[in-house]
């Protein structure tokens, strides 16, 4: 069993990394379009090239990790030696130097390549470690419950700071603002990442003698029919959840006309994922967990669709609809990242290879890929429906608007239930698993 102390460390680690991705999720299409003056189509193309980039990287960071010996472990050391330059290029992707638009244009492009290559490399062996404290499969719902709650308040420090600290810093110059708030928290990610370091331990290795290339490591995964499952997953839902999360703003600014309450709307759906996120064990521990993760999609979908029908004077209607909205889709994250460990013992029950950072990192290969394509989709649909940054906008716009937010996330939920149901692993066949391995492991070479 590990320590409530373990997991709240282990859970440090994904504040410091939540600060940077809620960050980028929420603020960097509008800081790109209305502080830096970048075009709307041209943020949702560079969305989309720069994490296409950088989703390509995160099965190589994933072998490099697997092979990754020292006296720290495997994916420890990442953490303490990569926090204090990814901080650095935090700031610099939020720095608006006086250039053309072209060049703009091509330093949006090179910071942002360089801040999502430098997440990779701490997050990928970060998001390993989860699958290398515990190999019990109870106790990983548990695991990832801590990470998640504590990667929320990152979110939460986030969307209730954010703002008020850009106010703060800049003193009317929002370029300003920006920068130092970013900062500012990227100073406390670095603090974050260390004490996840200093606070966590690796248990479950690879099996001795393993030879691992990156060729063989990409055979096992395709062999893997769940892993094949899971990611298709995962991109489905990073397109719905980035899509409504990066409108959010738009929606209360230009749909519900409540420029003064973004903060407040974005806090409280923060409270939402944070609660969503600890209720996952309560959940997980009564219910199968493939049957709850679909259910849960399922009622994120309702909410989400019937915020289509809400009013731009229901103001409280539209806050509470998202709350509930994010609490329900934050509840199956835990389980969904429960799952990855899951897969990673299947393929070694398979397959008799171990290979925990190939699968962390290629299922978010898939989740950057669907971070890009919802970005993406976001940029493009903006300037699809005329937006037009700082003014008031036409009924139609607002519409385009209102469908982007609720209709189209609907649809990304319906379609993760409809592939989870074909996910193979239930909860007696992952027990199964674990007994069988142990006992692998029990016996002499």
């Amino acid at each position: 069993m590990l320590t409530k102390k373990e997991k709240m460390a282990y859970g440090l680690g994904d504040t410091a990394s939540n600060i940077i991705f809620q960050t980028v999720m929420l603020f960097l299409t509008f800081f790109y379009t209305d502080i830096f003056g970048i075009s709307p189509a041209v943020v949702g193309t560079l969305f989309l090239v720069v994490r296409i980039i950088d989703a390509i990287t995160d099965p190589l960071m994933g072998a490099l990790a697997d092979k990754t010996q020292s006296r720290f472990g495997q994916y420890r050391p990442y953490l303490l030696y990569l926090a204090l330059p990814f901080g650095l290029i935090s700031v610099l992707a939020f720095t608006t130097p006086d250039l053309s638009p072209t060049g703009k244009m091509w330093y949006a492009f090179t910071t942002y390549t360089l801040l999502m290559l430098a997440y990779t490399a701490i997050n990928i062996p970060y998001s390993a470690l989860g699958g290398a404290l515990t190999a019990d499969p109870s106790e990983r719902v548990s695991v990832q419950s801590y990470r998640f709650v504590f990667g929320m308040l990152g979110g939460l420090l986030v969307t209730a700071c954010t703002l008020p600290l850009v106010a703060w810093f800049g003193q009317g110059d929002q370029a300003k603002g920006y920068q130092l708030t970013i900062a500012a928290m990227s100073l406390l990610g670095v603090v974050l990442f260390v004490l996840c370091f200093l606070g966590t331990r690796e248990r479950v290795a690879c099996p001795p003698h393993q030879t691992l290339t990156l060729k063989s490591g990409l055979q096992t995964l395709w062999q893997n029919n769940a892993w094949r499952v899971l990611s298709l997953a995962a991109l489905l839902l990073l397109i719905g959840m980035v899509l409504r999360n990066t409108l959010a703003i738009y929606y209360v600014k230009y749909y519900l006309q409540q420029d003064d309450f973004v903060t407040t709307f974005m806090t409280i759906g923060m409270v939402g994922n944070i609660l969503g996120c600890a209720s996952a064990q309560f959940v997980a521990a009564r219910v199968d967990k493939l049957k709850a993760y679909i259910a849960l999609q399922l009622i994120a979908a309702v909410i989400c669709a019937a915020g289509f029908l809400v009013q731009p004077e229901q103001l409280w209607l539209a806050t509470a609809m998202h709350f509930a909205w994010c609490f329900f889709l934050q509840m199956a994250t835990p389980i969904l990242w429960a799952k990855m460990a899951d897969v990673v013992d299947y393929g070694q029950w398979q397959s008799g290879m171990r290979v925990t950072g190939l699968v962390y990192s290629s299922v978010v290969f898939f989740i950057k890929l669907g971070l890009a394509l919802g970005g993406a989709f976001a940029g493009w649909l903006l300037a699809y429906y005329q937006y037009q940054p700082n003014m008031v906008q036409t009924i139609e716009t607002q519409q385009g608007i209102l469908l982007c937010f609720t209709l189209l996330p609907a649809l990304a939920s319906v379609l993760v239930a409809m592939v989870m149901a074909r996910y193979p692993l239930t909860q007696s066949k992952v027990q199964q698993i674990a007994n069988e391995l142990a006992e692998r492991q029990a016996k002499p070479v």
